[in-house]
């Protein structure tokens, strides 16, 4: 999609810290950290805007996503545990409509979620 910056990001055409890379998807640290390890996850392709947009069609992107997340908490040396965040909507605090999650860890995260 011509004005998506994640869109923008796996083209490489804004650079970012490679997290991990594979033909699907592209994970990254994000640029405003919000715990130590701060891993931003996409598909290369421009993909539904949030998780109500997920189908049987799109469904095996997802997957595959779920599938690569352990490899690349290992590979940010998560050992203690991480969380998987996906923001759905204005009101969750998303402000990019490609769906993507966020691996946080690092520290001991505060078990409030709100």
């Amino acid at each position: 999609m011509e004005n998506c910056i994640f869109c923008k990001i796996a083209a490489g055409e804004i650079p970012s810290n490679k997290a991990y890379e594979d033909d699907k998807i592209l994970a990254f640290h994000d640029i405003n950290p919000q715990a130590p390890v701060h891993i931003v996850v996409i598909p290369k392709a421009h993909m539904a805007a949030g998780m109500n947009d997920i189908n049987a069609g799109n469904a095996d992107m997802i997957a595959h996503i779920f599938q690569c997340i352990p490899r690349i908490a290992a590979e940010a040396k998560l050992e203690n545990g991480y969380r998987v965040v996906c923001n759905c909507g204005a009101d969750a605090g998303q402000t990019v409509f490609h769906i993507h999650f966020h691996i946080l860890g690092g520290k001991k995260l505060d078990e409030a979620m709100a």
